[in-house]
């Protein structure tokens, strides 16, 4: 059994490692929602689209496949405890994407960039950071709560994909997320462009194992442990907002997986670039470029804490118990980035 004290340490250290291995992949891999989303707009390259619908396939199998051995239960996770609220969903995920389109990539990209020495990253997570908690417990939380309050699930059924089909075709869950899983990898394996390309599988995996991992590691020390800690995976939304937090009081309180998956990302980033000789300290030349930059972070970390989640959160944590607000955000977000980019491009000035 783990004392109290270690069991914080712990979860730490489990979000420390899959952070660690998201940063590397952002960095050697070049993983990255936003740049699949431009990618598949706008330069001719479905590549990093695959790679991103590849490790949505493999967290759902790998989580599924925890479950089947006991070793997980999806409902404990914060995506399927809460209600599903669809209209929070779209419009939350349309703010981010929006948002991450004005900032030029979301939160988890963003610590990415840092951990490169992009120091105007440093403000955008910074400022989706505190615009989050603003959003989630400031003085936007009275107009959130009373729009969409977050309830726990009082039905015997979880808002989730497989619990829903299991209900309906008398399978059990696991058997059904497997299934569908699977189904996804085939999907995005389904090119032979993609498949001649073994770097890009090996960090979609590795996406997926950083998601799979935080799922393990943090159910193993809540059912082991001493403290009352939730079951949960990766997300950089309100998550960067816990981890300033503890940044400015960590004397008074202790890590979370939060921390150590934030600080994780900016240090597998960190080694990636070191790797790749890319390190370089780099600064914002132009004001107007900062301010657009700032608006975007302001909105994705509003539309983050309405959505519950940013596309690493809703698009491969919440995906990987097969959330019923998954797909839905993540359509959301497209969308909402889809309408950026074309803002910015036609817009503002064309594409570099």
């Amino acid at each position: 059994m783990l004392e109290p004290a270690s069991d914080a340490l712990m979860v730490t250290l489990v979000g420390l490692f899959g952070g660690i291995l998201l940063g590397l992949a952002a960095r050697l891999g070049r993983f990255c929602t936003m740049g699949a989303i431009e990618d598949l707009l706008y330069g001719g390259s479905d590549r990093r689209m695959r790679m991103y619908i590849l490790a949505i396939g493999g967290a759902i199998t790998g989580s599924f496949a925890l479950q089947s051995l006991g070793l997980f239960d999806p409902t404990g996770s914060y995506y399927l405890s809460i209600r599903f609220m669809p209209l929070a969903a779209i419009i939350g995920g349309l703010l981010f994407g929006y948002g991450m389109a004005l900032a030029g990539n979301c939160g988890y990209g963003c610590i990415a960039r840092l951990g490169g020495g992009d120091l105007r990253a440093f403000v955008i997570v910074l400022v989706i950071g505190v615009s989050a908690y603003w959003t989630l417990m400031g003085p936007l939380a009275i107009l959130r709560n009373r729009l969409f309050i977050q309830e726990d699930v009082t039905s015997d059924l979880p808002p989730g994909l497989a619990h829903l089909f299991s209900e309906m075709l008398g399978l059990p869950v696991p058997v059904i997320g497997l299934f569908l899983g699977l189904v996804i990898c085939i999907g995005a394996l389904a090119n032979r462009g993609f498949l001649r390309d073994p770097k890009g599988i090996f960090w979609s995996l590795v996406v997926s194992a950083a998601i799979v991992s935080g799922w393990a590691g943090s159910f193993h020390v809540a059912t082991t442990g001493f403290s009352d800690l939730p079951v949960v995976s990766h997300s950089f939304s309100a998550p960067v907002g816990e981890s300033l937090l503890y940044v400015m009081t960590g004397s008074a309180r202790a890590p979370s997986f939060a921390v150590g998956s934030v600080i994780g990302v900016a240090l597998g980033a960190f080694i990636g670039s070191l790797i790749k000789g890319h390190f370089r300290w780099e600064a914002c030349d132009d004001p107007r470029e900062l301010r657009r930059q700032i608006i975007g972070a302001t909105l994705m970390g509003i539309g983050a804490v309405l959505a519950m989640g940013c596309t690493i959160g809703q698009g491969l944590s919440a995906f990987s118990v097969l959330a019923f607000s998954a797909p839905l955000t993540f359509a959301a977000i497209f969308a909402g980035a889809a309408l950026g980019l074309r803002q910015l491009i036609t817009g503002f000035q064309p594409a570099q």
